[in-house]
């Protein structure tokens, strides 16, 4: 999932998207280059229930592994792509 350039809470959102789409079990990787995201993604992944496998940093360029490990309650369906 690449939302470099957007700002947050954008590339939560678009992870989260990401993760409703996804089967249970499967690692969703984000990259952002928004420093918010540092934040962001980790407490959106503790919230949810989800397990924040990995976060790096590549210069301006953050790359989350988040696996999906819960339902994200009644909206658990899918999203249709932007």
């Amino acid at each position: 999932m690449d939302a470099r350039g957007h700002r947050c809470p954008t590339p939560t959102l678009r992870l989260r998207r990401a993760l409703v789409n996804a089967p249970h079990g499967s690692v969703v990787v984000l990259l952002a280059d928004d420093p918010m995201a540092r934040i962001d993604v980790p407490h959106f992944a503790a919230e949810t229930g989800h397990v924040l496998l990995d976060c790096r940093q590549e210069g301006a360029l953050l790359r989350f592994s988040v696996r999906k490990t819960a339902s994200l309650g009644d909206g658990d369906h899918a999203v249709p792509p932007d």
